[in-house]
């Protein structure tokens, strides 16, 4: 019986090229049966090495025990083990370019030694028990810019911890475990998607996956390969998309990862201006060599078709386009063209984003860019990047500056929420309140939020409502859906006993409304990217700090009117513009007492009518009493009809509730005109009987004056 996993001259010739795709099924380690004998083979690229060995608690460590003597052309050392296994602890000991001796970690391994470890562990992940066939054919005609998308960003080892934890290890959950909980959580709240992060072998916990040392390992402190392919699987019966973070922007130092690996620089540049990040203290990948690039690309799709993910979050997008990002002056090369632009980098991008998409229908690959390099989800045919998508950092600066603000100062930066919308539609956005903007001093959501303790909640729903209208997919970080209050740590679960409070629950109740309005209404996904799809009613009312607007959906109905008063100042005579003569049916109050929301700026009105009267260049108008941080949410069709939205049972209730008002106003009114009659008859009589006694008086009296007995 032949060995499958060995290295062959076409293993070689497409992995020079950058092009073997699955190179992870033959470099790393992999249990196999050859002539008759179960054992491991082995396989390393190190092409600057003197020697290589494999090493592990099978042969005592011991260096002289497997001793690989020859590599092939392009510098990979293989060999076959008999007896080692599944589970067995390796590494390999390479004697450097330079006669150093290095203990490495297989850069291809699948398990690794829970850290401070940092021994492989041989894993056997050939029959994977997958039963999700059902949602990767459905991914396959799935189309990501007509679907909602509403991601839960979380960190597993912080999301919730088993409260007799003593330490990381105790408390954490395992992959299992948390999929489990965490799905039914998503599933209630209404999110699609769950993004992951620091999924991949990492040394430190502080660093929360993004200092990566085992690319193709997910991490041990939740469970082996198999916890994870279970977690997966288990989130895609569920109907949940998974989308994990990914890292090719950078690596630690750390003695047994990929730094000086085999006595040279052979992942990172070796000039340190191009190799290193200064302010980061990690090394940069050189990705104008195509075995590194090759390492890359197999690490993407590894995820995505070995593991069934969703698709990849790639991270510090920017730190990778830029030769000089974070660097200054004499600290970086410019390009071939004299520019700071890396060539290298965009070409791995391009590369990636057009070969998995075709070969993965349905995944996504999301861009973290923070600057304004142009088309990042832009054709790479027409000079674009190919990303699906791109985080709008921007937005989200802009928007969160906006709600820190005091209410009196927001009237002066009002343009802060409207000028995203300036270029919304150059990319296909991502909102995104991510775990960066939640940690190391910048707070949580809610202490973001200015005044006193029940007016954090109150902003903090106009501040989702807002985001929740503004076109771009959605993404929001553990914890700020209920309210959390302690900004986020990762060494400690999320704060969940304050669902035990009032405001928080409502908080929590009004997000959850919010995302489903999200997944109900084409207008809030289908029109995402389309400029057709957003109307502003009024962008200029600074003075009142109110921003209205139209959601559009592409048959006219079920379209949505937004409106948002970003101060605590109630507007009773409040009335927008509104395009069409119709009714116009209330479908979320952030006042509502169900929400945290004062009663006594609470209507039970639920539809408006349309009058005729010019306002924000509109035909038609409604009024509607405004609460203080009241936001609003419409629901209108713009041929007259009735919202198919709606049920007729809902309809009739409706319509019911409107026949019974107006009869009831008819009837006070009819009363009111009864009593009046009655009035003006009381009075007239009352004038009746003042007049007899005045005649009878006069008779009398004259009666006396002609001595008449009386």
């Amino acid at each position: 019986m032949g060995n499958e996993f060995a290295f062959t001259d076409l293993d070689q010739y497409l992995f020079g090229n950058a092009t073997h795709y699955e190179i992870y099924k033959k470099l790393g380690a992999h249990p196999t049966e050859v002539d008759g004998v179960w054992g491991t083979q082995f396989a390393v690229w190190a092409p600057n090495a003197q020697r290589v060995s494999v090493i592990g608690d099978f042969n005592g460590w011991d260096t002289e025990a497997n001793v690989i003597y020859e590599s092939d052309a392009i510098g990979v050392w293989q060999t076959f083990i008999p007896c080692v296994g599944a589970g067995m602890l390796y590494k390999f000991f390479i004697i450097g370019y330079h006669g150093e001796h290095l203990y490495k970690a297989d850069p291809f391994a699948t398990h690794a030694e829970l850290r401070p470890g940092t021994a492989s562990i041989v894993s056997d992940l050939r029959n994977l028990p997958w039963t999700d066939w059902e949602w990767m054919e459905r991914r396959k005609s799935y189309n990501i810019y007509k679907e909602p998308m509403i991601i839960y960003e979380c960190h597993i080892g912080s999301w919730m911890k088993h409260p007799e934890g003593d330490g990381y290890e105790k408390g954490f959950y395992t992959y299992r475990e948390f999929a489990e909980r965490a799905a039914d959580y998503v599933l209630d709240m209404g999110y699609t998607h769950i993004e992951l992060m620091g999924i991949a072998e990492h040394p430190f916990d502080g660093s929360w996956g993004y200092q990566v040392t085992g690319y193709f390992a997910p991490t041990s402190r939740y469970g082996t390969a198999e916890d994870f392919q279970y977690m997966i699987n288990y989130f895609h019966e569920k109907g949940i998309g998974v989308i994990l973070d990914w890292v090719p922007a950078h690596f630690p130092k750390d003695e047994a990862g990929l730094a000086n690996f085999d006595g040279t620089c052979l992942y990172e540049h070796q000039d340190p201006r191009q190799g290193e990040h200064p302010d980061w203290g990690t090394k940069i990948y050189n990705y104008g060599r195509n075995e590194v690039r090759n390492f890359l690309i197999a690490n993407a799709l590894y995820w995505v078709e070995f593991f069934h993910c969703d698709g990849l979050r790639v991270d510090a997008v920017a730190s990778m386009l830029y030769l000089d990002y974070g660097k200054r002056d004499g600290q970086w090369v410019a390009n071939r063209y004299g520019e700071n632009k890396n060539l290298e980098a965009i070409e791995l991008f391009r590369h990636i984003n057009t070969i998995l998409p075709e070969r993965n229908p349905g995944a996504v690959m999301i861009a973290e860019e923070s600057t304004a390099w142009p088309k990042v989800s832009g054709d790479v045919k027409e000079d674009g990047l190919g990303f699906t998508l791109k985080w709008n950092m921007g937005w989200m600066n802009d928007f969160l500056e906006y709600m820190k603000l005091d209410p009196y100062f927001r009237k002066g930066n009002h343009y802060k929420l409207t000028f995203s919308l300036s270029y919304a539609y150059t990319e296909r956005y991502v909102l995104v309140i991510s775990h960066d903007e939640v940690v190391h001093l910048k707070c949580s959501m809610w202490s973001k939020m200015p005044g006193i303790y029940e007016d954090k909640f109150h902003n903090l729903r106009c501040a989702y409502t807002f985001m929740t209208g503004h076109p771009g997919k959605k993404l929001l970080f553990m914890g700020q859906d209920f309210g959390q209050q302690r900004e986020w740590s990762e060494e400690r679960e999320l704060d969940w006993f304050l669902l035990g409070t009032d405001l928080n629950r409502q908080t929590q109740d009004y997000v959850r409304d919010l995302w489903r309005l999200c997944r109900s209404y084409p207008a809030l996904y289908e029109t995402d990217f389309d400029p057709e799809g957003f109307e502003w009613v009024n962008a200029d009312d600074m003075d009142r700090s109110i921003y209205s607007f139209i959601r559009k959906s592409p048959d006219g109905q079920k379209n949505l009117l937004f409106v948002v008063n970003m101060t605590p100042m109630r507007r009773e005579d409040y009335v927008v513009g509104v395009p069409a003569d119709t009714d116009y049916y209330l479908l979320l109050n952030s006042m509502d007492p169900k929400y945290g929301g004062l009663p006594e700026h609470y209507r039970e009105q639920t539809v408006y009518h349309a009058i005729p009267g010019e306002c924000d260049r509109f035909d038609y108008r409604i009024a509607y009493d405004l609460p203080p941080y009241g936001s609003a949410v419409f629901e209108f069709t713009t041929d007259g009809r009735p919202p198919r939205g709606i049920s007729q049972a809902e309809r009739r209730a409706i319509a019911e509730r409107e026949a019974a008002k107006a009869a009831a106003e008819r009837a006070l009114e009819e009363a009111k005109e009864r009593v009046h009659a009655l009035e003006i008859a009381a009075a007239e009589a009352e004038s009746r009987l003042s007049a007899a006694r005045a005649e009878a008086e006069n008779a009398l009296r004259a009666a006396r004056e002609h001595g008449a007995e009386v």
